[in-house]
């Protein structure tokens, strides 16, 4: 396979000053981009803010050679996710690709879980995520082409203890994406997930001794393939952690069906549980007309 290149491609990158953003911003520069760095400069539990973060990633492209601008607004409000998507627009006239990666953490057990520690981590990454991506669909519709990628995690699919907020924001960003996908199909946008372990300033007191073998610039090389025109497929879930790639996804089993014009009884249910959670023949559905396909069959 040929190289893949990103010339003239202009890509969003946020969160990108430190951590997996940084090394995403990095590699599709060095392969051709023109990147805007977006970083608040928080702190991990997001509070505070500070322009060096995204000005020394900045400086980093560009002694490479690359081409980058920076943005300093959290995407946390309307205002700061079009001002990100503005930034791109006016310093190279479009956006292609968007990766959604900025973050924070607030985690305490869900008896211990605070609102505002809620709302916080609801309204960087998956509120963040709308905010930004809304805008960037918008252009990229007008062009015929886009690249969406959302960070979610395993805290959200599988789920962790302790991160009840985190989980359920992760989660809500695989809808994001699925919707996204089936939405911008037509007009050449495609929407995947990916679920980093990396070893970040976020994950390393989590991590512990398994850090040294999960560093960030081994998730990379997946992301970069799925901001590429070489990706072709979309509507799709990954894990990435120290250099094993693997697809995630949500599977419909055929269950069990009392037949037509039965009404099925709780104990119907409880008799029949092992059928309903046999794994065995399952699909996996792409939009929720798959799952009616499957089903109409067996009810007609």
């Amino acid at each position: 396979m040929s190289e893949i290149s990103f010339d003239g491609r202009v890509a969003i990158v946020t969160g990108a000053g430190g951590g997996l953003g940084r090394t995403y911003a990095l590699e599709m520069a060095r392969r051709g981009a023109q990147v805007v760095v977006n970083d608040l400069g928080g702190s991990v539990d997001g509070q505070g803010g500070d322009d060096s973060a995204a000005q020394k990633v900045v400086d980093e492209i560009k002694a490479a050679g690359g081409e980058a601008t920076p943005n300093y607004d959290s995407v946390s409000t309307p205002e700061g996710g079009e001002n990100i998507v503005k930034t791109a627009l006016d310093a190279y006239g479009k956006v292609d690709i968007v990766i959604n990666n900025a973050g924070i953490l607030r985690d305490k057990s869900f008896a211990k879980l605070e609102w505002q520690d809620l709302d916080a981590v609801l309204d960087v990454h998956l509120k963040g995520a709308f905010y930004v991506s809304q805008p960037a669909f918008k252009a990229m519709k007008d062009n015929g082409y886009g690249r969406f990628i959302f960070t979610a995690s395993n805290a959200g699919v599988f789920g962790n203890f302790g991160q009840t907020n985190y989980g359920a924001a992760k989660m809500g960003l695989v809808g994001l994406s699925n919707v996204i996908a089936i939405e911008g199909a037509k007009a050449g946008i495609l929407s995947n997930v990916v679920c980093p372990v990396a070893a970040t300033r976020m994950t390393m007191e989590l991590l512990g001794d398994a850090a040294s073998a999960l560093e960030p610039e081994l998730v990379t090389p997946l992301v970069t393939y799925l901001a590429s025109e070489a990706c072709t497929f979309t509507h799709e879930v990954f894990s990435a952690a120290g250099g094993r790639y693997a697809r995630i996804f949500v599977g419909l089993a055929p269950g069990w069906y009392g037949g037509k014009g039965h009404v099925p009884t709780v104990e119907d249910v409880a008799d029949n549980i092992d059928k309903i959670e046999d794994q065995t023949g399952y699909i996996v559905p792409t939009s929720i007309a798959d799952e009616l396909g499957a089903l109409l069959p067996i009810l007609s």
